[in-house]
């Protein structure tokens, strides 16, 4: 049916503008922080695995173009292939993992336990895959970096602030998943 497919095309985009958004939001503390993590858990949760996903590509994609889509209005490939590029990809493996959640459980995917449990997962990824890209960037532009002084550079500080993400992105997916024509 070509209606509920444009609607699909629309609901993608809508979120794909929601993550750039959120990417724009900063939270002043320690560590400023985004939303960007939690617009990415939404997208996936709301959308589904599927269409989630290809949000974040979308905004990957259009940042990868130099549309100034990124954190600090930044955007391009020099963004992408910087030390914080790979948490931005990683925003890609993020909603791959909640596809693979809501693929392997079915309709258990959207019960509170497992779809928090799919956010988690993803996180973490993200975080590895990030981690990793970071010292890999570091090491070759500035010198050698250990995995401790990455952790606690890239991860540690936003572990708080990333479960308050998953919490809320958990709880506005729940209320709102009714409201979405395919989120069943």
């Amino acid at each position: 049916m070509k209606n509920s497919k444009t609607l699909e095309l629309t609901y993608t985009a809508l979120f794909a503008a929601l993550i750039v958004i959120c990417s724009w939001i900063s939270i002043p503390a320690a560590v400023s922080f985004t939303l960007q993590t939690f617009a990415v858990f939404l997208a996936a949760g709301l959308l589904g695995g599927r269409r989630g996903t290809v949000s974040v590509l979308v905004y990957v994609l259009l940042g990868a173009l130099g549309l100034p889509v990124f954190t600090g209005f930044k955007g391009g490939m020099g963004a992408l292939l910087g030390t914080t590029g790979g948490y931005i990809i990683g925003f890609i493996f993020t909603a791959l993992v909640m596809w693979l959640f809501e693929y392997v459980l079915k309709e258990r995917f959207n019960k509170p336990l497992f779809l928090a449990l799919s956010m988690a997962v993803g996180l973490i990824v993200c975080y590895a895959f990030g981690t990793a890209w970071f010292i890999n960037v570091y090491t070759r532009t500035k010198g050698p970096v250990g995995i401790l002084a990455a952790l606690s550079w890239c991860v540690f500080p936003f572990i708080i602030p990333d479960v308050l993400k998953i919490a809320l992105a958990l709880s506005l997916t729940l209320k709102l998943k009714k409201y979405i024509p395919f989120g069943k």
